[in-house]
């Protein structure tokens, strides 16, 4: 029987919260030119020369904060560990190898996909763990892996998951984790994804066609199917629909910007404005984000916390992410037989 071998892959972690891993790991994240798609001496000068020196000291006090909710550990190591076990569980009797790693830190691409080399898989599945597909995540993930593939002797065939925003399993994991909230009891709903800025969705397009010029916000089509925009705000009307929600109680909403000209509206800004409303209970959900981390738990559940009381509001609610929730896993099984068939 054939072999194949599974590569989950996640955005990454620092090692710890102390100053210097936090400044190891910024490093390799923003030095991306995925990440930051400047010209290579700008980029250097701009990462190592202003923001990571700034930033790393913050960034570790934040995620101080994080590794305390979590009992000492990244939760978004704890969450895909627990997702690659359970789907290993899924193939008992195939011979199907799941793996995981980080595309920056550990544990290292290179090393996981080193040990998979040795394996002499005949096939490899590449599943980046980015619902919606994006040049800075998915596409970034995707690169590297054929990076360190193309240097092998002997190179199997290889698979890739681009992007899976309409997935059952996936669709039906937030939902799963929605039961415990009664959506009645909330003045209104923000579904918010991580940010982008608007040249890396503009980049999508062909012939000077931006996002802009698409109906992105109401429906998918051939032109704007790995719109990052496109596909959040999809992802989102699936959620809506299958919850009974009307588009007058929620907002798509985009987090984590660096400057102004991300994606908008802002989910900050938007947190503000309903508590200025009148609003005293939000529900946020986080479809871009299949795990928890510092970006739900800490940015969704403590920073927006403390804006929403600071202009009036008293409660803003978390739904949780995917993480290892068995319709997600049943998704990702759906996702790795599709491409074994």
């Amino acid at each position: 029987m054939k072999k194949t071998g599974v590569l989950l892959i996640q955005l990454g972690t620092p090692d710890s919260p102390s100053t210097n891993d936090v400044r190891r790991y910024l490093n390799q994240f923003l030095n991306d030119p995925r990440v930051i798609d400047l010209p290579w001496l700008g980029r250097k000068l701009l990462v190592n020369g202003i923001i990571v020196p700034f930033r790393a000291p913050k960034s570790a006090k934040i995620y101080k904060e994080l590794w305390d909710l979590s009992n000492g550990i990244s939760p978004l190591i704890t969450h895909t560990e627990a997702a690659q076990e359970k789907l290993q569980n899924r193939f008992p009797n195939e011979n199907v190898t799941v793996h995981y790693a980080m595309r920056y830190q550990n544990p290292s691409m290179y090393d996981v996909m080193e040990e998979m080399r040795a394996k002499n898989y005949d096939k490899i599945i590449l599943l980046p763990l980015f619902p919606q597909y994006a040049s800075a995540s998915t596409g970034s993930a995707i690169e590297l892996a054929m990076d360190i593939i193309r240097k092998w002797w002997v190179i199997p065939e290889v698979s890739t998951v681009a992007q899976f925003w309409d997935n059952e399993g996936y669709i039906d994991s937030i939902i799963e984790n929605t039961k415990q909230f009664n959506l009645k009891e909330y003045d209104h709903i923000l579904f918010s994804y991580h940010g982008l800025p608007e040249r890396h969705v503009d980049k999508v397009y062909e012939n000077d066609d931006l996002c802009s010029d698409q109906p992105c916000e109401s429906e998918m089509n051939s032109e704007n199917q790995f719109c990052y925009k496109a596909t959040c705000f999809a992802t989102t009307r699936l959620i809506a629909a299958k919850l009974g929600i009307t588009e007058a109680d929620y907002t798509v909403c985009f987090q984590s910007r660096l400057d102004k000209k991300w994606l908008t509206p802002f989910s900050d800004k938007i947190v503000e404005e309903q508590a200025k409303k009148g609003a005293k209970k939000l529900l946020v959900f986080s479809p871009a984000f299949v795990a928890d981390c510092l970006e739900t738990l800490v940015e969704i559940g403590v920073e927006y916390q403390e804006i929403f009381e600071e202009f009036g509001g008293e409660k803003v609610q978390l739904v949780p992410s995917s993480n290892s929730e068995n319709r997600f896993i049943d998704g990702l099984e759906e996702l790795i037989k599709e491409r074994l068939n």
